[in-house]
């Protein structure tokens, strides 16, 4: 009986040491996978077989164990899950033999299922924290980027008039070519600046009452050139073609541009681009899929920052995205970017109905 009682008051210390240590490493402003790392160690000793037992931790892009998983195992199980979607697993694990089920203890179970809490809260401070901190940066690089658009304009705007009025003075060939690079070059600039006003939000809108799918089926045909270039084909699927919203035609034009240029520059030959225009409840939804490489999970959290691209240099501004989003969430959207299965990316642009 004393035995049982003293067993018990061990295992009692253990697993008040361990939620205490937990919660200590939590608090500690360090990096999530060095946070996640100290966690597992810390839990490993709290197992009425410390030396045995292996922690088994998946969650999203993190993958951490603190010794190789037996090949043969019996193991204790809590679900990770927290409101981005994102879920996975904590396991402790036992080689098995010698170990069985029954070496387990209930009250471990109870104390891996409280830490995976702690886990899954810890994991959703830090998403909103990092949410907000980027909204923050975003708000500021908005209003500098704006300001930027505005300066540039002008200057654009004088660039372009006195190019063309050298070329309409002048007969010497290689000065109608040196201007007409003057002319393409101001161009692809007064380009880049009307994606940071869009960017920015600083663009007016236009948002009437109109039909969707033919602005979809517009945009599908302007880049049929751009579709046969790259021997690709594309498939268009309406559920509704009377579908209205409300919502600037322009803007979302240049939405569908953006994202289906990405999907034709990624896609590989013979492949084909889907286009999906649905309903759901109050909001209409389009969705774009690729075939191409997909985007690896450590850059998705990145390709809505302004500047950022993957494409060699003079092929991207690294704005087009960023001037999708700022378009979509002007119009109280939302624009998700996913895996396609078997491989490939899908963006998917949710907006009301009605704004």
């Amino acid at each position: 009986m004393e035995q049982d009682l003293e067993k018990k008051l061990k295992e009692r210390i253990k697993e008040l040491t361990c939620l205490h240590e937990v919660s200590l490493m939590i608090s500690n402003p360090n990096p999530i996978k060095q946070t996640l790392t100290e966690i597992s160690n810390i839990l490993k000793k709290a197992w009425t077989f410390s030396e045995a037992s292996v922690v088994d931790l998946k969650i999203g892009a993190h993958e951490i164990s603190t010794s190789p998983i037996p090949s043969a195992s019996v193991f204790q199980e809590a679900n990770l899950k927290y409101s981005s979607g994102l879920s996975g697993f904590l396991r402790i694990h036992y080689p098995s033999p010698p170990y069985k089920q029954e070496d387990f203890l209930e009250e471990e179970q109870k104390l891996l299922e409280h830490v995976a809490n702690v886990i899954n809260n810890y994991l959703e401070k830090e998403r909103l924290k990092r949410s907000t901190e980027r909204n923050d940066r975003m708000a500021i690089l908005g209003e500098i980027t704006a300001g930027v658009a505005h300066e540039l304009n002008t200057p654009l705007g004088n660039i372009l008039g006195f190019a063309e009025l050298i070329s309409s003075r002048t007969e010497e060939s290689q000065t109608k070519k040196d201007v007409e690079k003057i002319v393409k070059a101001a161009i692809f600039s007064r380009e880049v600046v009307k994606k940071m006003m869009f960017f920015s939000c600083e663009m007016p809108q236009n948002q009437e009452i109109i039909r969707v799918k033919p602005i979809i089926s517009q945009a599908l045909a302007l880049l049929g050139p751009n579709f046969k270039k790259a021997s690709l084909d594309y498939k268009f699927y309406c559920e509704d073609p009377k579908l209205k919203a409300q919502c600037d035609s322009i803007q979302l034009t240049q939405v569908l541009f953006n994202i289906l240029i990405n999907a034709i520059y990624v896609s590989p030959e013979n492949s084909v681009i889907e286009v999906k225009l649905f309903q759901r409840n109050n909001d209409f939804y389009i969705e774009i899929a690729d075939q191409g490489p997909g985007i690896p999970e450590d850059i998705k959290p990145k390709i809505f920052e302004p500047f950022f691209t993957t494409k060699p240099i003079g092929e991207g501004s690294g704005l087009g995205l960023s001037a999708v989003l700022g378009i979509v969430k002007s119009h109280k959207g939302e624009i998700l970017c996913m895996d396609n299965k078997p491989r490939g990316t899908v963006f998917q642009i949710s907006m009301p109905l009605r704004i």
